[in-house]
């Protein structure tokens, strides 16, 4: 008696995968009733079956891919977005650096102005109405717009204020001229205007008032005078190339939905924007403390300046692994920006002054003096004014160090002698700094005693610094 035979069929899953399987041999022609070519035209109306779902399966899966990359595109356009409104929290930080009283302090004979930002920002608009100049909007950057930005508290010296200007391209050297002696006599009518009652403002003309700085950029910067380093920078913009320097104070808010109702300012709707692209990632730079930028060949010669002053803050680079190309680059515009020892001095020195501050507990001093004097003044300086001295004093000391680590390092623009001769410049910066004594120096003219120096020492690992003599 033989042994029933099996036989191998073909089967096909519902993804087109092709499985074998054994079956008795004539199982399907005693079940159909149909032999053999019934069974095989069932195995073929079964194989199409399959592959008409295996490509429906296929057109499903492709649609639902579609969609998702339409999703994960709209997703990335999301993602990567120059602008964003301000939260809460945002809005009562900007309300408080808008509020905040503000302090232009006069040279020689110039008064104190002591105003609030906002009005300062209203009266300024006011006056380029009256002088018929027109600024598309106005906006907060630098270190205050970082402020705003940031869910940290810190200390922000920068108060700059940007004034977008249309001026035709068609529009002639004298039309360009005229535009900014508008703005420039705005300027100086905001100040009178915002003296003293008490001082005799008619004495005051704009011809005493000259501290004006312009590019061939097309655009004009006043700078205001703070002797705490909060110094107030009005920047009008025709044309700027560049408008940042890293992404941490790459932000602009735009303040005009304020102006005219700033008492119900947490209401309204304002928009913060990165210049340097995507605003999320630029907010999370600030709150990590991280250093990073695009096209850092563009970065003007001050940039050098902003990244050691960072640093000694406490950033650290985004890439690491790029960071001495950064420097490289930054160095390079540096000496090409200042190419002589006299100019790098007067910026370094005023950069010093401007972010580190020249005047504490309302004491003025001359921080690049290296001598003081036994008086009875010295006696009623507070112990809190000779910290901050110290304290700042210290912060120019490290700024200073690691300027010149990184211009030693990764300077390849230069001769030897060249570099050599930047670097003795701030050694000697650094060594007037350790000079100074605790506190501001303050003696008479006729007094026949001779001035006390204090010479003070760094230990490597020391937090303040020791007087030796």
């Amino acid at each position: 008696m033989r042994g029933r035979r099996s036989r191998t069929v073909i089967n096909y899953d519902q993804h087109g995968n092709m499985y074998k399987t054994l079956t008795p041999h004539g199982s399907n022609r005693m079940r159909n009733g149909n032999g053999y070519q019934g069974n095989q035209h069932t195995q073929q109306n079964q194989h199409y079956q399959n592959h008409q779902n295996h490509q429906s399966h296929q057109n499903h899966a492709a649609q639902n891919n579609n969609q998702n990359s339409i999703q994960e595109t709209a997703v990335v356009e999301k993602i990567v977005s120059r602008t964003m409104l301000l939260a809460k929290g945002q809005m009562k930080r900007l309300r408080a650096v808008l509020d905040e009283r503000v302090e232009i302090h006069g040279r020689g004979n110039f008064p104190t102005i002591s105003t609030k930002l906002i009005d300062l920002i209203r009266c300024v608009r006011t006056h380029l109405g009256a002088a018929q100049v027109r600024a598309r909007d106005i906006r907060l950057n630098g270190g205050a717009a970082s402020f705003v930005a940031s869910s940290d508290d810190f200390t922000y010296a920068d108060l700059d204020l940007i004034f977008p200007i249309q001026i035709d391209d068609e529009s002639g050297e004298n039309a360009e001229k005229t535009i900014f002696e508008s703005i420039r006599e705005a300027v100086f009518t905001t100040i009178r205007e915002l003296m003293p009652d008490n001082i005799g403002k008619e004495k005051f003309d704009f011809e005493t008032l000259k501290d004006v700085a312009s590019d061939n950029d097309v655009w004009s910067l006043f700078s205001l005078n703070n002797e705490y380093g909060r110094c107030i920078e009005l920047k009008f913009v025709n044309k700027m190339k560049r408008q940042f320097e890293f992404s941490v104070d790459s932000f602009q808010i735009h303040l005009d939905p304020l102006l005219d109702d700033f008492e119900s300012c947490e209401q309204k709707k304002v928009t913060i924007e990165s210049m340097y692209g995507d605003i999320h990632q630029a907010i999370n730079h600030l709150h990590e403390r991280l250093i990073d930028t695009v096209k850092p060949e563009e970065i003007r010669g001050g940039g050098l300046l902003k990244y050691c002053h960072l640093i000694i803050r406490g950033y650290k680079a985004a890439k690491p692994w790029n960071c001495r190309k950064l420097e490289r680059y930054m160095c390079s515009r540096f000496f090409i920006d200042f190419p002589d020892l006299n100019s790098q001095e007067n910026k370094l020195r005023n950069y010093l002054d401007s972010h580190f501050g020249t005047s504490f507990n309302g004491v003025t001093y001359d921080q690049w003096s290296s001598s003081g004097s036994d008086t009875e003044s010295e006696a009623s300086t507070s112990q809190a004014t000779s910290s901050s001295l110290l304290v700042t004093g210290q912060a120019k000391y490290d700024f200073l160090m690691l300027l010149y680590r990184v211009i030693d390092e990764s300077t390849v623009c230069l001769m030897a002698h060249e570099r050599h001769m930047t670097l003795n410049m701030i050694d000697r910066v650094a060594f007037q700094l350790s000079m100074q004594c605790y506190s501001p120096p303050n003696f008479s003219s006729g007094s026949s005693t001779p001035p006390r120096t204090t010479l003070f020492y760094l230990p490597p690992d020391a937090a303040t610094w020791i007087p030796v003599i």
